[in-house]
């Protein structure tokens, strides 16, 4: 029986090169199939919490990484009309104190191309390009791959790390057909220029308000800031991230909020909008040689902002999963999935119950808001909603099971 060493990421994102620099790094060979011919990952932010720059750094990159981030110092809650704020937790030196590491906003196109850089320093031809993963059939000994273009290749495993629309999950379970959430979100980008000093404080500030809210924070070192705002509308229902919106429909989704949250609509040349659809958590990720990673394994609503850290997590529990299995690779594929799976669940569930939270009916007038905001997000709920996602050690959990 032939047995193959190499594995094969079908998806060049986050989670896929993450995945392929880990496992280069521990000499086993890789090979990341990007469907689009030039690898460039759309215009957005990402908030990388401890557990996520626990993971960027043990893999060589922290220089590289806090050279395109941006440090908040804290993160705050916003009404809605008002503007009134509230700390929900502070950042900067106190996450390095308790946590270790440190709380970053970065560009997902920065973040993507350092990604993207480290791997091929590590293995020039380790990226193709062009290239899309539509199937494979499994044998005892390996996996044959098989891409758009008709050609195939052979494997010890495969692993789907192509996104929400992930062609390796439909054809490892099925095309599933997701739930609309009835929310729309926004998203764009405002250079500082635009804004008055005011707004361009080093901080994260979740404006809460029923039916509505909206994020924003600072990406590479204050020249820019990423804006979110997500409302409730059933008039969309395009999954995706490249489509353009109009500046004057956003801002009409959030008429009457506070003249600060206009202000940042205004500076964005072109909002993107996209319709969030739901997925219940899978019960299980792993067939034999194939498993998924990323958002191909939990798609999850952006309301713990944890995406991006749970599939940088995922990425180093496999890569020691495989390293730690390299003769019996369906059992360190196993071994992962158990790894992860409830832990991706409880985020993906959490972020729907953060969600209510954020657009509750009592935020309407200021009386009640004071009273919801106050007892929500009161010290010792924040940390019972929020510890448990930072001190996660994605290189220290024990490789059981």
């Amino acid at each position: 029986m032939i047995v193959e060493s190499r594995i094969v990421i079908a998806g060049g994102g986050i989670a896929g090169l993450t995945l392929a620099l880990a496992l280069l790094k521990r000499n086993i060979p890789v090979t990341v199939h990007e469907q689009v011919a030039s690898p460039a990952e759309v215009g957005a932010g990402l908030q990388l919490s401890a557990n996520g720059t626990r993971c960027l750094f043990a893999l060589g990159l922290e220089r590289a990484v806090r050279a395109i981030a941006s440090e908040p110092q804290g993160k705050e809650v916003r009404l809605w009309s008002s503007g009134q704020r509230w700390k929900l937790f502070d950042l900067g030196a106190s996450s390095e104190a308790a946590y270790g590491y440190p709380y970053l906003m970065v560009h997902r196109g920065d973040l993507h191309q350092l990604l993207l850089r480290a791997v091929r320093e590590a293995d020039p031809d380790a990226v193709r390009t062009a290239s899309r993963c539509t199937g494979f059939q499994q044998h005892a000994g390996h996996v044959d791959v098989v891409f758009a273009d008709g050609h195939q290749e052979r494997a010890a495993a495969l692993v789907g790390a192509d996104g929400v629309h992930s062609q390796v999950r439909a054809a490892l379970f099925d095309a599933r057909t997701p739930e609309f959430t009835g929310c729309v979100a926004w998203r764009g980008l405002v250079p500082r220029n635009r804004l008055p000093e005011g707004l361009m404080q080093p901080v994260g500030s979740n404006w809460v308000g029923p039916g509505a809210h909206v994020v924003t924070y600072p990406l590479r070192g204050g020249e820019l800031m990423n804006f979110v705002g997500i409302v409730e509308r059933d008039d969309w229902r395009i999954e995706s991230w490249t489509e353009a919106g109009q500046t004057h429909e956003c801002a009409a989704d959030f008429a009457g909020w506070h003249a600060d949250v206009q202000t940042l609509i205004a500076g964005i040349d072109r909002p993107y909008k996209w319709a969030l659809m739901g997925r219940k958590p899978l019960e299980e990720w792993t067939v034999n040689r194939v498993t998924l990673m990323g958002d191909a394994a939990h798609p999850t609503l952006p309301f713990l902002a944890q995406g991006a850290n749970m599939a940088l997590e995922d990425a180093i529990v496999a890569a020691r999963c495989i390293d730690a299995n390299r003769g019996d690779i369906p059992q360190a594929l196993r071994q992962y999935e158990r790894l992860r799976i409830e832990r991706t669940s409880r985020i993906v569930l959490g972020s729907l119950e953060n969600g209510k939270r954020f657009h509750n009916p009592a935020l309407a007038d200021a009386e009640g808001a004071q009273a919801y905001v106050t007892q929500q997000w009161a010290e010792d709920k924040v940390r019972q909603r929020y510890h448990w996602l930072f001190e996660y050690d994605a290189l220290g959990v024990p490789l059981v099971g």
